[in-house]
């Protein structure tokens, strides 16, 4: 991965926010719109953009933009800034190879506890039962 390349290639757009806010909202575009073309990118390899999509399949959209926005800040620069850092993330997550899962073996204390415990609540309803006399 090509960190530097990395971040020329994102796309952004500045657009108005949403919600309450009164009439800084109305007139200012201060939410960020990021969007990543990964099967166009040159920042990576083969393989990394095959681990990406399967990684990133929820995320993608059907021609295989990845699209982030911010409109947590007043600022479209600090926008733009948080944006860019979960982009990097998410990519940084993505591209960590999962550890393969060791089976364990469970233990014989374990083992002998459950059946102990198993053993004495089956005496304690039998105990509960009504005998014919």
């Amino acid at each position: 991965m090509n960190k530097q390349q990395l971040l020329n290639e994102p796309e952004y757009k500045a657009v108005r926010s949403s919600g309450a806010g009164g009439q800084n909202v109305n007139k200012v575009s201060s939410k960020v719109i990021l969007g990543f073309d990964l099967n166009n990118s040159q920042a990576f390899t083969e393989e990394e953009k095959e681990l990406l999509n399967e990684k990133l399949s929820s995320r993608l959209n059907t021609k295989g933009t990845l699209i982030l926005q911010c409109d947590e800040d007043r600022s479209q620069i600090r926008n733009k800034q948080l944006v860019t850092k979960r982009f990097i993330e998410l990519i940084e997550t993505a591209l960590q190879q999962d550890k393969p899962r060791i089976a364990t073996k469970i233990p014989k204390a374990v083992i002998k506890k459950r059946l102990e415990n198993k053993r004495r609540q089956a005496e304690k309803k039998q105990s509960r039962k009504k005998f014919d006399y």
